[in-house]
């Protein structure tokens, strides 16, 4: 006998919608958080991208968290006790309402910053945040008991809960930040988390009344539903572990080696988000069998164009390609845990091993790969693992594993061949056409080993692996580290110099930006280069004010190679801010740079977020000061904000100037700059530069001068050295605050 039988059942919609809003507008308050959280932590630790997976590694936790305490709750309690406890919880969390983060907040400038965010956040925002997490598996663990004649499955609870996770995830760029300040959006945030109360209590008046008789030991419904295997849940842990931790491979991916924009790192969120609605729906099937069929297909461009030859692509294609990728991978995973879930009886320990396996995935990705890899390695490695994770190639239908067939043997082979081939050549350049033919040939016959369980994985990984080896060597990098801001790398090349002869370079890269280079001939050691040129608007500057700026106090944000200090003079003071220590020991180092060595005698350096270290420095203290935090395509907000530029002018001399460098791929700053001059009534210059003449290592580049006045910028324009212009005015901006600042609206 069903538990329907022991009472009148409900077909009532309005039932459904009730519990379907309550799981919508929590999952809403979820995914509007995040990125309200992660937007106001970046501020304080330069805008790098670890900040965002920082963030998801603990909503990830604290997501698990909620789902054990619900799989407790709904295992040990009554209903009634149930209904009460968690009132109980609710009333307790809003004590953090309003949203805001603890006052004179800063995080360490010495170490690693990722506890101090979990400490943050954790106090901000933890027990909301605990709340809002516990809404989906105990939501629909109370519906199974309310008596509706649905209520046998309520799974189909879980579409409305990423709907509203997907609604809001991207409504918050497109929607949200370009229209509301920092401080109403958590205002709003706070209003709807009262909403949201208002919700659970309803649902929990209906579990309290529904009037369910108890049920003899024999005809409890529960009774004959078998535990579920530990292998079972293995696999359901793999399924889930894999997509989390990729997710998070991929965003470090992007940021990396494509294009570290903020506005980029919600797309695979989305995408992730998108696999559980589409999996958990009625369409599930037959859309999990279509994604099996075309993921080896398009595995075949992905790793021939993705990896081998990426530099023919434009980065948006490369960019569509790893995101096509990457959700056919987490639609095949995802698609399989669908699948493979289990009655009702088990419904809260099913999402609670998924929660569990996508804290492990974050995790991993935070806290062990950044130590064992110095490169985001974690991300190749899981594409192979989320090829495993196929239907039938490791867990047959019996569920047991499968052992390795005699086709694995063939990318063993190949695997070590190419260790061969490194080993007995070192000029693997010549054959560089060769070997790319050689490696996507490989790739298309991907395709063929489609429905072998090691094969594909294997040598999908050997090749991804090979040809990460040969672009590693033929870029000739000399160093590489990762750390919390990044992947910082120096490389060595080569040059036609004036004489056309060969000359060795050094260039140090965060990323794939490029932040700095140096000519190793002793006739160019001390010659600024690239963004930094004598001819370019830097040097333009330099030389203009050159008669008076012998005893000038300089400051100057971002360090970069070092160029820069081989403008001083014996006489000036220099200062330069700079929020990574990796980049000082770097510029440190003459064996990859001599810039510091040769001409930085009166240098002092600040390691810290450049606009908190600002705020320490003395008033009226600089001549100059030199933003150079904007090259990246991570920008750092905060630091082109209107309490910003009020902040370096109080640092300035009344005659100050204020040099911004804002050469940059994605991003027109200078209509943000433009905006704020035309508000504090600043007088400003703008030169795009472009070199006149093919001087090696001299690039375009586009700088703005500030200062309070025209007459202090008069000299550089009358200089007639290159061509600055006034700032064209915009009239479709909406001024940059520390609590408004919008992307979207300076996207090129």
């Amino acid at each position: 006998m069903s538990v329907q039988k022991t009472a009148s059942i409900n077909r009532q919609v309005s039932t459904i919608l009730l519990f379907a809003i309550t799981m919508f507008v929590s999952a809403s308050l979820m995914f509007a958080l995040q990125p309200m959280f992660g937007k106001s932590l970046l501020p304080l630790l330069g805008g790098s991208p670890s900040v965002w997976n920082t963030c998801m590694v603990f909503y990830q936790t604290i997501l698990f968290l909620g789902y054990l305490y619900a799989h407790y709750l709904s295992t040990s309690q009554s209903q009634n006790k149930q209904v009460l406890i968690h009132s109980f919880i609710i009333l307790i969390s809003c004590i953090a309402l309003p949203l805001a983060l603890p006052e004179h907040t800063e995080p360490p400038s010495q170490s690693d910053p990722t506890f101090w965010i979990f400490w943050t956040l954790l106090i901000a925002i933890g027990l909301p945040f605990f709340v809002v997490s516990t809404t989906a598996p105990l939501m629909q663990k109370w519906f199974a008991h309310v008596g509706h004649h649905t209520s046998h499955d309520p799974y189909y609870l879980y579409a409305a809960s990423n709907a509203g996770s997907l609604i809001a995830l991207l409504s918050y760029p497109f929607l949200i930040e370009p229209t509301i300040g920092l401080t109403e959006q958590k205002a709003i945030w706070s209003i709807g988390y009262i909403f949201l109360i208002a919700l659970i209590i309803v649902c929990g008046a209906f579990l309290w009344r529904s009037k369910q008789k108890p049920i003899p030991h024999e005809e409890n419904p529960d009774i004959g539903i078998d535990d579920i295997p530990l292998l079972t849940k293995l696999h359901w842990l793999a399924l889930a572990f894999v997509p989390s931790s990729l997710l998070l491979g991929l965003t470090n991916f992007i940021s990396t080696d494509i294009a570290s924009v903020p506005l980029l790192w919600i797309i695979p969120l989305t995408l992730y988000l998108l696999s559980f609605i589409l999996v958990f729906s009625k369409w599930g099937n037959k859309i999990h069998g279509s994604m099996l069929f075309i993921q080896p297909i398009i595995l075949l461009p992905f790793i021939a164009y993705s990896f081998i030859n990426p530099a023919v692509l434009p980065y948006w294609l490369d960019l569509t390609l790893h995101l096509t990728a990457f959700f056919l991978a987490i639609m095949v995973c995802h698609g399989v845990l669908a699948k493979l879930r289990p009655h009702t009886k088990h419904l809260t320990i099913y999402y609670l091993i998924m929660s569990f396996a996508g804290m492990l995935g974050g995790m991993f990705n935070t806290f062990v790969a950044p130590f064992i890899f110095n490169g985001v390695y974690e991300y190749p490695i899981m594409i192979v693992a989320a090829l495993l994770l196929r239907p039938n190639f490791i867990f047959n239908k019996a569920g047991s594993i499968k052992l390795f067939g005699f086709q694995a043997i063939f990318p063993i082979v190949l695997f070590f061949s190419g260790l061969i081939i490194y080993a007995l050549n070192n000029d693997l350049g010549q054959y560089l056409d060769a070997i790319g033919v050689g490696l996507i040939l490989l790739a298309g016959l991907t395709y063929a080993f489609r429905s072998q369980p090691v094969t594909l994985s294997l040598l999908t990984g050997v090749i991804i692996i090979f040809t990460m080896g040969l672009h590693h060597l033929l870029t000739n990098t000399l160093y590489q580290k990762r750390t919390f801001f990044g992947v910082h790398s120096v490389r060595e090349s080569i040059l036609i110099n004036e004489h056309n002869k060969q000359e060795k370079y050094h260039e140090l890269f965060h990323g794939t930006t490029k932040h700095g280079a140096q000519r190793l001939s002793a006739k160019y050691l001390t010659t600024p280069l690239t963004y930094y040129s004598r001819q370019g608007p830097i040097g333009q500057l330099f030389k203009t004010y050159e008669p008076k700026n012998h005893d000038w106090v300089i400051g100057a944000v971002g360090l970069g190679a070092g160029a820069l200090a081989c403008y001083s003079q014996p006489d000036q003071h220099w200062s330069f801010f700079e929020i990574d220590p990796t980049v000082i020991e770097i510029a440190k180092n003459p064996s990859y740079f001599k810039y510091l060595e040769l001409c930085g005698k009166n240098i002092q350096m600040v390691i810290g977020d450049a606009r908190l270290s600002l705020q320490k420095q003395p008033a009226s203290k600089f001549d100059l000061l030199i933003m150079d935090a904007f090259s990246s395509d991570s920008v750092p907000t905060h630091l082109l904000t209107q309490e910003a530029i009020k902040l370096y002018f109080k640092k300035l001399k009344p005659n100050g100037i204020l040099a911004f460098h804002i050469t940059n791929r994605h991003l027109a700053l200078k209509k943000v700059l433009s905006d704020h001059a035309k508000h504090l009534n600043f007088s400003a210059l703008l030169q795009e530069f472009k070199p006149k003449a093919n001087i090696p290592l001299v690039v375009a580049t586009d700088w703005i001068i500030m200062a309070k006045n025209k007459e202090i910028l008069a000299p550089l324009q009358q200089s007639r050295l290159g061509n600055w212009e006034k700032l064209p005015l915009y009239f479709d901006m909406k001024p940059w605050t520390d609590d408004f600042t919008n992307i979207v609206s300076i996207w090129k």
